[in-house]
């Protein structure tokens, strides 16, 4: 059973930059494929970016792409969001999500349901 504690969240001004990180305990990090989602008030909970288990393969929501990088550390057993540039759109609960999964050949999963674990989030706040 994994635990997922995020951090780094916090009210930034529009074209600022914010590192979310994500501590995981529990289970081996290294076999977990990571993901990091966010849910904006009234709207459904959304991929924001997703990391195979050696870190080496990413994939990003478009939303995200050229602004945002997420890395692991696996030694550590933490994934990070950096977010650069970011938007009043941005704003939004950040989560981070764990998972077991071995699907084919797939390195990384950008649906809710593929993941087994959440952490309970960080409020990122872009003012404009």
């Amino acid at each position: 059973q994994a635990q997922l504690v995020e951090s780094g969240g916090g009210l930034v001004q529009a074209g600022g930059s914010l590192r979310l990180s994500c501590a995981a305990s529990g289970g081996t990090f290294s076999s977990f494929a990571m993901g990091w989602f966010r849910q904006a008030p009234g709207k459904e909970r959304e991929f924001v970016a997703a990391i195979s288990r050696s870190g080496a393969i990413t994939y990003y929501a478009d939303s995200a792409k050229g602004r945002f990088t997420i890395s692991r550390d696996n030694s550590k057993s933490t994934v990070y969001l950096q977010m650069n540039r970011l938007k009043p759109e941005d704003t939004a609960v950040y989560s981070c999500a764990a998972t077991y999964r071995h699907q084919g050949g797939r390195s990384y999963y950008i649906l809710n349901e593929e993941y087994d674990y959440w952490g309970q989030g960080t409020q990122v706040t872009v003012a404009s």
